[in-house]
């Protein structure tokens, strides 16, 4: 796990990275930009219980890509989750902010994942235990709003223009953040890569 001091603002994103790609980076640009954090974790997970694993990279191998694909310094490339055998967020969430007393933690996801919210091990826990920063992604700009995560949590929804107090803010608290989006999808680029072999 990366080392965080006491005041800090770091997000934490989350996801397979199978493969990373400029989207992730942007995600991750605009996160650090928009919240004005001090740090951004890439959390590589050993996999996601809502997809299969079938074509999963080796994780040491989405840790490496991910390293190279992560530009700024401020981001940590980590996969500590497979150390400790943690396979849901909310877990992850847990763990970091116990071990980190003092650390103001955002969770940044793309827009993408704000449509499945709903179906994360524990969700509803996970919005009321850490502020939550979702980043716009082609075709989702519209659709975050009929989520059901949108819905259930919308009093605590806040603007965006207060996204860089987002990480201070008392979860539940989350804003969805518009911006450049990528095109690119893990999903697309596995397609076309075992098209070409």
């Amino acid at each position: 796990m990366p080392h965080a001091e006491k005041g800090m603002a770091v997000g934490l994103f989350g996801g397979s990275f199978n493969p990373p790609h400029a989207g992730h980076a942007l995600v991750a640009e605009i996160a650090l930009r928009r919240l004005r954090l001090d740090q951004l974790w890439w959390i590589v997970t050993p996999g996601n219980p809502l997809k299969s694993t079938r074509e999963l990279l080796p994780l040491s191998t989405r840790v490496d890509l991910s390293r190279r694909c992560a530009g700024d310094p401020r981001i940590k490339v980590t996969a500590f989750e497979a150390g400790h055998r943690i396979r849901y967020t909310a877990d992850t969430i847990d763990l970091v902010q116990s071990r980190n007393p003092g650390v103001n933690f955002v969770w940044i996801m793309g827009a993408d994942s704000l449509r499945d919210f709903h179906r994360w091990e524990r969700w509803r826990e996970i919005a009321r235990s850490i502020p939550i920063a979702v980043i716009d992604r082609p075709g989702d700009t519209l659709a975050f709003l009929s989520s059901t995560m949108a819905k259930t949590f919308d009093h605590a929804r806040i603007d965006e223009d207060d996204a860089p107090v987002l990480a201070r803010r008392r979860p539940p608290a989350w804003t969805f953040i518009h911006g450049p989006r990528s095109s690119l999808s893990s999903t697309a680029i596995r397609k076309a890569a075992a098209g070409g072999a």
